[in-house]
């Protein structure tokens, strides 16, 4: 496996890139926030977007920010790949086919 590319022993072993492994348990912890599993206020890190707009009803709004430090926080940086679904293990699956081709 020592001559393969990092790509191709992930792919042999199975597994995924460790950016795309944060971004699957970032939205897994946003998943939990947001339909209370943990005893957190999630208006500590989201904020709904009461827009109007066509979807779901917890669709979140992504703050702008000039400082960098805010902008990759926790709660900003999840945002943009959000998916709505009603269990945690519908969310997994919905979620692990866009991680694997960098959809999300």
């Amino acid at each position: 496996m020592q001559d393969l590319q990092y790509d191709e022993r992930l792919k042999q072993l199975g597994l995924m890139q460790l950016e795309r492994q944060r971004e699957r348990s970032d939205l897994i912890e946003t998943f939990n926030i947001m339909n209370g599993v943990y005893d957190i206020n999630g208006d500590l890190f989201f904020k709904l977007d009461e827009g109007g707009r066509r979807g779901h009803d917890q669709k979140l709004f992504k703050k702008r920010f000039r400082i960098n430090i805010r902008k990759f926080a926790f709660g900003n940086r999840v945002i943009n790949n959000c998916v709505h679904c009603k269990t945690i293990n519908i969310f997994k699956k919905h979620l692990s086919p866009a991680l694997e081709l960098g959809v999300v």
